[in-house]
């Protein structure tokens, strides 16, 4: 079978778990018998008050083929982590058998609900964890295709099951490891939560998180209450991340959204000679020690993956059946860059998923590598100034860290192994390749070569703050900020910890207009090198472009950025003349801090700057 036909299986297969759970949610199928305490054991062994022999043959059966579902389904969802993370083809066969199994697993406990309660003592919290199930099933497809539609079918599942109480009755049983699975059920229902930015909902299921976990450790003698309250204190440092509160008239947090909306990028007008390269793959790495993260996911890769998404389209919403949660056809075309998140990877597991993005990049696709993480500096220089010669970025090991810096003990003469050197990216530059390197040590990858004439662009972040912005670095980077939401790091420099809803709004949309502008400035630039042309096609890179473009200029106008380490840079260099030190982009840097009433911390011109 063919990849995309496998593609096809496992969506179609996807669409039947979802109409069938759509049944569920609309009708209530339990009913009164479950509203009741289940009885039994929930084991393989039959129940009742006969003995087996008594039983009907046709019951019997019924238990049978239920336990043998039930096995299967676990069968292959437990193999799904020995499946390979990397490639878009070896999994699909799998996930489509997996889908297939739970399907008819779900399909058969409601056809036979009567049957399997009064004879194998079927209980609430085993019908939840097929119902979770399913939701992780989802929630990886997700993490596989970066089909960002997938997610509310996630959260559909999840939701459901604290609608229904599945796991209501683990609490009165003595089996501290039920517990668990009902604690790891809200983990996974928060990361999708804040994934989809219910973040309101978020802040209730971490209460009601904390109290399960303090009757947790109250009833139960574990080793494990510190990883949960671990668990609670990242979720909580996760969600008070954002620098920047928006407000409406009540004075209540308006949650905002930013993925790519449609029109939410500056068009490609006419006229604009652009590439054609669409970014097919992106690997986004988090290697930065002490950053917030929840779920091996830091603040700085949560925001470039939200960068790099599309606002996720409700599946149920294209189906003309009321409460139905069945998804229409699959897009010809993937609405997202397919994505790797790799939070601090070793050298030889970030060098394999580059080499496999790379080896099924299609034609007239771009490749993405992300870089957030700890610089690595040389501590001497040598005669000849390689590739391998100025540091890099820190992959995982068991370093001595200081200050978040990686300490060079070895001779002078030798590289450091646990680091990515912009040599290391040299082999990739046979495709087109957009790289951002969001690092204390960044500027190494000014010193890259185009060895093989693709379309090759890095963006660099600052290597040195003011002392202000230091202090909040484990919130996450400023730079990352910029291209992720540039009004709220623009409000964050500016001093500006929260906004009216209304000024929010007519900001925004005066930056649509900036961004159209900016768009205009490079590709009517004489100067500006080919490769910021050939990456403007596709929305999402022209997104961070306009946005780095804008980020440079803002920076180079605040007066507390005032070291030249303190502006991003790029390779190639943007003519800055024409477009981050343009007149033009300078007079709108400066009505957007009057219209926030700002403008005293903005330089009126860049003859002041210098």
């Amino acid at each position: 079978m063919c990849a995309a036909q496998n593609d096809q299986t496992v969506h179609c297969s996807s669409r039947k778990l979802a109409a069938i759970f759509a049944s569920v949610v609309a009708t209530g199928f339990e009913g009164t018998r479950e509203q009741k305490r289940f009885q039994g054991s929930g084991s393989v062994a039959m129940t009742g008050a006969g003995a087996d022999d008594d039983i009907p043959l046709g019951e019997r059966k019924t238990v049978t083929d239920f336990c043998y579902l039930l096995d299967k389904s676990k069968q292959l969802f437990n193999g799904l982590r020995d499946l390979p993370q990397y490639g878009h083809k070896q999994w699909q066969s799998y996930f489509s058998r997996t889908f297939d199994i739970y399907t008819k697993l779900w399909k058969f406990q409601q056809q036979h609900r009567q049957v399997l309660d009064s004879r194998y003592g079927l209980k609430r919290w085993q019908i939840g964890e097929v119902a979770s199930k399913i939701g992780q099933l989802y929630y990886h497809y997700y993490l596989r295709t970066s089909e960002t539609s997938y997610l509310n079918e996630a959260f559909s599942f999840y939701s459901a099951i604290r609608q229904r109480s599945y796991y209501y009755q683990v609490n009165k049983e003595d089996r501290p490891e039920l517990v668990v699975k009902k604690l790891r059920y809200y983990a996974r229902y928060i990361v999708v939560c804040l994934l989809l930015n219910k973040m309101d909902l978020v802040k209730v299921l971490v209460k009601e998180l904390s109290e399960e976990i303090e009757d947790y450790t109250q009833r139960f003698n574990t080793e494990d209450q510190l990883e949960w309250n671990l668990v609670l204190q990242e979720v909580a440092a996760f969600i008070e991340a954002d620098p920047v509160l928006v407000l409406n008239d009540d004075n209540a947090v308006v949650i905002t959204s930013n993925r790519l909306l449609e029109g939410g990028v500056a068009q490609v007008e006419q006229g604009m000679v652009v590439g054609q390269l669409t970014l097919s793959d992106a690997l986004i790495i988090g290697n930065c020690n002490n950053q917030v993260k929840f779920s091996e996911l830091t603040i700085d890769m949560f925001r470039m993956l939200q960068a790099l998404e599309r606002e996720p389209v409700n599946l149920a919403a294209q189906n003309t059946k009321p409460g139905s949660l069945e998804p229409g056809e699959k897009p010809a075309k993937r609405e997202n860059p397919h994505k790797y998140l790799l939070y601090k990877p070793t050298f030889s597991q970030l060098y394999t998923f580059l080499s496999a993005s790379f080896k099924e990049l299609p034609a007239n696709s771009v490749l993405l590598v992300y870089l957030s993480a700890s610089g690595v500096f040389p501590t001497g220089r040598t005669d000849y100034e390689g590739p391998y010669d100025f540091g890099g970025v820190l992959t995982n090991s068991n370093r001595d860290v200081v200050n978040g810096e990686v300490v060079q003990k070895r001779n002078q003469a030798q590289k450091e192994m646990h680091c990515l050197h912009p040599g290391d990216l040299f082999p990739f530059t046979r495709k087109p390749l957009f790289i951002i390197v969001d690092s204390s040590n960044s500027t190494a990858y000014s010193n890259f070569s185009n060895l093989f004439g693709q379309p090759l662009l890095c963006l660099l972040s600052p290597t040195v703050y003011p002392k202000s912005m230091q202090d909040q670095s484990q919130r996450g980077s400023l730079f990352t900020l910029f291209l992720y939401s540039p009004l709220v790091a623009f409000l964050y420099i500016c001093g500006l910890s929260s906004m009216r809803q209304g000024l929010w709004e007519k900001a925004q949309d005066f930056l649509q207009a900036v961004y159209q502008d900016i768009g205009r400035l490079m590709t009517r630039s004489t100067a500006i090198d080919q490769a910021f042309l050939q990456f403007y096609g596709d929305d999402f890179l022209r997104l961070l472009l306009l946005r780095f473009v804008f980020c440079s200029a803002v920076l180079r106008l605040h007066k507390l950025f005032r070291e030249l380490r303190s502006f991003p840079e790029s390779f190639p260099q943007l003519p800055r003349q024409d477009t981050v030190e343009s007149s033009v982009l300078q007079r709108h840097i400066l009505d957007l801090a009057a219209m926030l009433d700002v403008q005293n911390l903005f330089y009126d011109s860049t003859l002041d700057s210098y």
